[in-house]
């Protein structure tokens, strides 16, 4: 399994165009964590997986997805209706409630990716305005029988080798 994961887009369309274009012959979903500020009608997100954000308008984004994606369970959220900014409690306890293998999410602009009870819990960072460090970012995960890799990307697709997690499950 290879995933596609962004967040936090908000507004660009030449930039999602272009992840769509190199990306969607080569993973199995594309994912979109909200905050996109785009509307679900718009080209660059079709066929994304998008969740609603905080400064997302269009009510055809859902809050949450949950989508099983080669047997594994995909729990998709913005994050904002979880506090995770401050913790990663409260989409501990909904991830364990959904029996999720992954969680994506986003809105603290902030890049992560660690193992808590045996569920993936990522965010891709910011695609336009990233914290933390200055690089504007997204994700690919892919998943080889019993061995997860997290690679981030910057947006001139160029992976930042130091970032990149291999996880034994």
């Amino acid at each position: 399994m290879k995933l596609l994961i962004v967040s936090d887009s908000h507004g660009l369309h030449e930039e999602l165009k272009q992840l769509k274009e190199r990306y969607e012959k080569t993973v199995d979903a594309m994912i979109h964590c909200g905050d996109s500020e785009l509307m679900a009608s718009d080209d660059e997100i079709k066929g994304f997986l998008i969740v609603r954000g905080n400064c997302d308008y269009d009510k055809h984004f859902p809050l949450d997805i949950l989508q099983n994606i080669d047997g594994n369970n995909i729990f998709i959220t913005h994050g904002h209706h979880y506090n995770v900014k401050m913790t990663l409690l409260n989409l501990s306890y909904k991830a364990k409630e959904v029996a999720a293998d992954f969680v994506f999410f986003g809105h603290s602009h902030t890049l992560g990716a660690e193992m808590i009870n045996g569920t993936l819990f990522l965010n891709p960072g910011s695609f336009l305005m990233p914290r933390g460090r200055k690089d504007k970012t997204y994700a690919i995960v892919e998943k080889n029988e019993n061995i997860i890799t997290t690679k981030f990307f910057n947006h001139n697709d160029e992976e930042l080798v130091e970032l990149r997690q291999t996880f034994n499950i």
